[in-house]
């Protein structure tokens, strides 16, 4: 035994020796060949203790995705220390209900958010609305990447994401007034610098610092490896490099070894404390297939002729599937688009993106493939196809940005003849958040943008429109229009519109009278 273990340590020597024959000394060689394995813990048995650091002022990262991958018992924990108070926090959203930084809010601990999207948050809505909190919106992938340039030593980087929109002027204020949205402005927002590159406007996005990040893995090792699970890795991986302090609570904490160094997602060097995860882990939209057969049973033209007249959703997203094509890659927002896989022709099969971290995202599941670390953007839950991936957020909108997706559809409040869409807030009244959607529609040339929305608003106000008088979310972004009466294309070069088709049953007089926008007509108007 002893002369193996002699021989075992002269081969590993000599295999140093060889990759680096130039630059390390056998006295170096002889150290590493004998270097123990690090023994030393970064496992804390106390939430509280790992937590103590945490002081007033600091900015706080705080990862996941709607409810996946969300560091719930640390959040809980901090919730609990009063003492600690005007915390900036980052992360994608701040939660629903009891759970996520709403623990923070309601605790008075916050003083500002810097987030992409509320959602269904109205609680924290109405706080903004009234002034109570200070809420900078940030499009989500611009948020990713600043807190992943900034952890790389960048201190900004170029994106065409919000050009021409509210976020390049400033123009979302972060905060109002204590009295409200009427009472005026306490904190406006920040204007961003810009460069034209190849005739393209670019703006100059800062990297975000954190002070400390709260993160949640599915398995650490004692000395800090990470590893994630599926769509739980949304903004952890990056919000785990970015910290002066890293504190992860884990589903699970093994030896160190335990793990693959192939299936490392974040290196130790930038962890410094572990805890246990003890938070159940919640699901937010619980979204299940009708039955068993509904994932493999073949769309029944009859059918789907018979709901598109009755539901107008369905009408808007039948049409929509006839641009989607065999093997596109295709990413859909929330609302109307997710109908659009309901109405593919069966020969025409595609990779569904969802960009909080999936590529091959599959249908509903059934109540026995629940898993709360798949959902999608809607954080709905959902399955993975075979071939599928998952990723982080940095890589998600990597892909968007880069103009790798084939085809995205999402929902508008406004769209004009130009192209330009607006789908994320109306002033004083609605701020569901930016989300993904500037990302999406940041290059028409290579993505082509539809837009999928009523084409008449409750209100019976025209959503196709000459020129947009809501916040835009792109300008001269989208290619097609989709409503319940009409599909159009855009030249968003020339920023005109033609009709290329109508529902069954509207005339052309009728199309003229509930759409504010000026549009040709093609030759050949088809049906659908």
């Amino acid at each position: 035994m002893l002369a193996l273990k002699a021989a075992a340590k002269t081969t590993r020597t000599a295999h140093l020796r060889a990759r680096h024959p130039s630059h390390l000394s056998v006295r170096f060689l002889a150290v590493v060949a004998n270097a123990p394995i690090p023994s030393k813990t970064k496992v804390w048995d106390s939430v509280e203790e790992a937590i103590k650091d945490v002081k007033s002022g600091d900015i706080l990262l705080s990862g996941g995705f709607g409810l996946s991958g969300i560091p719930e018992t640390l959040l809980a924990a901090m919730g609990k220390r009063k003492d600690v108070k005007n915390l900036i926090a980052v992360s994608n959203n701040a939660g629903v209900g009891e759970l996520g930084l709403v623990h923070l809010i309601k605790a008075g601990q916050i003083d500002r958010l810097m987030i992409s999207y509320l959602g269904g948050n109205k609680f924290l809505e109405s706080e903004y609305l009234a002034g109570r909190v200070g809420i900078e919106l940030v499009p989500q992938g611009t948020l990713s990447q600043r807190i992943m340039s900034h952890a790389a030593g960048i201190p900004a980087f170029l994106t065409p994401t919000g050009a021409n929109t509210l976020v390049e002027t400033g123009g979302i204020p972060i905060q109002f007034n204590s009295g409200g949205f009427e009472s005026g402005v306490k904190v406006p927002g920040h204007p961003k610098e810009f460069q034209i590159i190849n005739g393209r406007k670019y703006l100059i996005e800062p990297g975000i610092p954190g002070d400390v990040a709260f993160v949640h893995a599915w398995k650490a090792d004692t000395v800090g490896n990470l590893v994630f699970r599926y769509a739980s890795n949304n903004y952890n991986g990056a919000m785990a490099r970015n910290a002066k302090l890293t504190i992860v609570e884990a589903e699970e904490i093994v030896p160190v070894g335990s793990l693959s160094p192939n299936a490392i997602h974040v290196p130790g060097i930038y962890v410094d404390r572990i805890v246990k995860a003890t938070a159940p882990k919640e699901i937010e939209v619980m979204a299940l297939a009708k039955d068993a057969s509904s994932q493999t049973a073949k769309p029944d033209p009859a059918a789907e002729d018979a709901l598109a007249h009755k539901d107008w959703r369905h009408r808007i997203a039948r049409r929509a599937a006839r641009e989607i094509h065999d093997g596109f890659y295709v990413n859909l927002g929330v609302g109307i688009p997710t109908l659009v896989p309901e109405h593919l022709d069966p020969s025409v099969k595609v990779w569904l993106e969802s960009e909080n971290g999936i590529l091959g995202m599959g249908p509903y599941p059934t109540r026995e493939q629940v898993d709360p670390d798949i959902i999608n953007a809607g954080k709905e839950t959902c399955t993975l196809l075979p071939g599928a991936s998952t990723f982080d957020s940095v890589e998600s909108f990597g892909m968007i940005r880069g103009g790798h997706i084939d085809v995205t559809c999402l929902g508008a409040m406004e769209v004009s003849s130009a192209g330009d869409i607006a789908n994320f807030m109306i002033p004083g009244k609605l701020v569901k958040g930016i989300g993904g959607a500037m990302d999406l529609v940041s290059n028409p040339d290579q993505t082509k943008v539809i837009a999928l929305t009523q084409h008449v608003s409750k209100d019976g106000k025209s959503k196709i429109v000459q020129q947009c008088s809501l916040p835009l979310t792109g300008a001269r972004a989208v290619s097609m229009i989709v409503t319940d009466l009409a599909a159009f294309s855009v030249d968003r070069n020339a920023g005109e519109m033609t009709l290329v088709d109508v529902a069954d049953g509207v005339t052309l007089e009728e199309l003229r009278a509930k759409t504010d926008a000026t549009f040709h007509v093609a030759d050949k108007v088809g049906t659908f």
